[in-house]
């Protein structure tokens, strides 16, 4: 069978290179073929892990698509197993809670930056909209975090009922809604606004403040409540 793409006859040096590299250097001095050649870790009988690597980046466009490969896909493409799709996920999954671990229960969180901070890396790059709901205590500081709805490319279906009980449960004194909109743009729709006047219509009734609603995208976020709410 002919493969995919160009065979390799450079050998184990080749593929070592970008260790040295990373060792002399620093990792940020390492294209993303390099640095993807190192978690490949080495080639095989038709290719080398460098081969492989740049295979990867082709096959899916760049690193952020590359980043949300279900494990099947990533073994679609030759030179990598089980073993290797694990290591590939373990390791952008990493790079994701570094860039923004959630909120921890008893952690204040009170600006829209502070939400961006924490939820950019699971909801930027999501390629359906979700919804998530954080319920503060009276300190602003985090009581409850969850996704409660997930939708499609274009929309996510939630209902003030199903928002409001889990909150309602937890006792919190305010919350923070905030969803994604996959195409990147941040900014609201009419249904976004129509949705968050709707929210904060019911938490004035359940005595539960809507502080917010941010919106991410992989452009930036949007505070509906900084923008006046309109």
């Amino acid at each position: 069978m002919t493969p995919d793409f160009p065979l390799s006859t450079a050998g184990t040096t080749t593929d070592d290179r970008p260790r040295e590299r990373l060792l002399t250097l620093g990792p940020g001095a390492l294209s993303d073929t390099e640095l993807l050649t190192i978690l490949v870790s080495s080639g095989n009988a038709v290719a080398s892990a460098a081969a492989v690597a740049g295979h990867l980046l082709t096959r899916f466009g760049g690193l952020h698509a590359l980043s949300d490969a279900l494990p099947n896909e990533l073994q679609d493409v030759a030179g990598i197993g089980d073993a290797r799709a694990c290591n590939l996920q373990a390791a952008f999954e990493v790079g994701k809670r570094v860039l923004g671990s959630r909120p921890r229960r008893g952690q204040p969180l009170g600006r829209a930056s502070d939400v961006w901070t924490h939820l950019r890396a699971r909801l930027a790059h999501s390629p359906v909209e979700e919804f998530w709901v954080i319920g503060l205590d009276v300190r602003n500081r985090v009581q409850l975090e969850v996704c409660l709805a997930r939708g499609c490319l274009t929309g996510v279906d939630v209902h003030p009922r199903d928002i409001f009980r889990p909150l309602i449960r937890a006792a919190a004194a305010s919350v923070i809604f905030c969803h994604n909109h996959p195409s990147g743009d941040p900014a609201p729709s009419p249904q976004d606004l129509d949705l968050t006047e709707r929210l904060r219509q019911v938490g004035t009734l359940c005595g539960i403040a809507v502080l917010d609603h941010v919106i991410v995208g992989t452009e930036g976020f949007v505070s509906l409540a900084e923008q006046g709410w309109k």
